[in-house]
């Protein structure tokens, strides 16, 4: 076993990685003092294991995968997470002491105390033969000893106004792979890897459940990125089929791994506490990080740039990313804000059609039909060769079509965490929609949904594409 810096082949994934990384780090307004700030972390947090137990925090996740090295291939393994950084802040008094405040008011901002995210990796390499003979696990452990720094506040005139204190704990963890070679046709091989929390830090008689105290002992966004240097590995979202049984047997705990090599390869996996779908990547319309990929960038930075002036003093003060956030929002351009207002990921080409020919005689209807007020081309009612009520696709040899009962198998194709949860449950197909690009969609209702008939009438419906349902026969 070797440690080694990380591989090339991580930096397209990386990108996404670092999403994860910072995802829910500090929210808008961007604000300490705000309610949603106050609850941080949460997402892959591996605290101490004398932590506590049942206190809904764990020491450790799991990935499982599989994977088909070729002959002397590596392993490269990268542990990502965050490490806290407590940050008091003390003001100067007139004989020179410090004292801790809860807050430092400077022209430009306000400070106050914050738990700031320190960037830690831990990077390895194993050869993947070496994984498959060993009989135990390879435990590969990382520390990060604690630390104090102090940074000295000046005011607008240049005065020693006070100072910041940063304090990191001590943080230890173990990354332990594993690998076995499965039987069949294929060289399969199952990858196990855990990463643990092993620190001796305990919250001391009476204080279990302390999380504020356990935080700067965690490893925060805790993820995995693993890499090949000769071979792929096997998609656990969408595998091929013989590797289906094999995928099913895998365990993930608390964590996903989802390929992110690139240019769509398969030689990276990138593991994360939150649900991704293979190659995922970040919105090329982005403008910048501002840390909530759930919400869109044009609100998040409208709403940032409509701060007060206050506002923006406390939120530069928060965190130098959080004040980051505020300079983007007070920045952009017209033209950044007119690429975030939207986009559209895929295009048809819309052709004119072929010429008309006009028999003789009938030079007065046709003048008629040109006449006639046209319908755009993306209004259903253009095309008067579909109709949702009546059209009907067949499914599994039955047609389905509005009224038809279907089963829904969101996991036959590439599928949403909220569609898995919809596995196996019955529906009624509402309509039978074809997109412009010449897809087919089911509009459904679900049979145990009391709010269907308020839906139906919304006209507000899940939909799924044929090959995701299965055909209920009444009997």
């Amino acid at each position: 076993m070797t440690t080694t810096a990380a591989r090339p082949c991580f930096d397209t994934a990386r990108e996404v990685a670092d999403a994860v990384l910072y995802e829910g780090y500090v929210l808008y307004p961007y604000r300490a003092s705000s309610a949603k700030n106050r609850m941080r972390w949460q997402f892959g947090v591996l605290v101490p294991p004398g932590y506590g137990l049942d206190v809904g925090e764990h020491a450790w996740h799991r990935t499982e995968c599989l994977a088909e090295p070729r002959a002397g291939a590596e392993l490269v393994a990268q542990v990502r997470f965050l490490h806290a950084q407590r940050r008091t802040v003390q003001r100067v008094g007139p004989d020179r002491s410090h004292r801790t405040v809860e807050r430092l008011e400077l022209a430009d901002r306000v400070l106050v105390p914050w738990d700031e995210g320190v960037e830690q990796t831990a990077d390895f390499r194993v050869p993947i033969a070496d994984l498959c003979e060993s009989a135990e696990p390879l435990s590969l452990p990382f520390h990060r000893p604690a630390a104090e720094e102090t940074e000295e506040v000046r005011d607008e005139e240049g005065r020693v106004v006070g100072r910041l204190v940063r304090r990191r704990e001590q943080v230890d963890g173990v990354l332990r792979l594993s690998a076995e070679e499965l039987p069949g046709p294929y060289r399969v091989v199952r990858l196990r890897a855990v990463v643990e929390n092993t620190g001796a830090w305990s919250p001391g008689v009476g204080r279990a459940g302390d999380r504020e105290a356990a935080l700067p002992h965690a490893l925060l966004s805790a993820h995995l990125l693993l890499g090949l240097t000769d071979g792929s590995f096997v998609s656990m979202t969408d595998p091929p089929e013989w590797a289906g049984a094999a995928v099913a047997e895998c365990r993930n705990e608390r964590t996903w791994p989802v390929l992110a090599g690139a240019d769509g390869g398969a030689d990276v996996v990138l593991s994360s506490p939150i649900i991704l779908e293979d190659h995922p990547r970040i919105a090329p319309e982005s403008c910048g990080t501002l840390y909530d990929a759930t919400e869109i960038d044009e609100i998040l930075a409208l709403r940032t740039a409509a701060l007060t002036d206050q506002e923006k003093r406390e939120a530069r003060g928060t965190d130098d990313r959080a004040a980051a956030v505020v300079d983007l929002a007070d920045s952009l351009p017209p033209e950044i804000w007119e690429r975030l207002h939207g986009a559209v990921r895929s295009m048809r080409e819309v052709t004119e059609g072929p010429p008309v020919l006009v028999t003789p005689g009938e030079e007065s209807a046709a003048l008629e039909d040109l006449m006639t007020p046209q319908l755009p081309w993306w209004d259903p009612a253009a095309d008067r060769s579909v109709d949702p009520g009546s059209d009907h696709v067949v499914v599994d040899g039955t047609p389905v079509r509005a009224g038809s009962r279907v089963r829904l198998r969101p996991g036959r194709r590439r599928s949403d965490a909220q569609d898995l949860f919809l596995q196996d449950a019955f529906a009624r197909v509402e309509a039978v929609l074809h997109d412009v690009d010449g897809l087919i969609h089911l509009a459904v209702t679900l049979d145990d949904d009391p709010g269907a008939d308020l839906r139906r009438q919304q006209g507000r419906f899940l939909y799924f594409q044929p090959d995701e349902v299965a055909a209920v026969v009444e009997r």
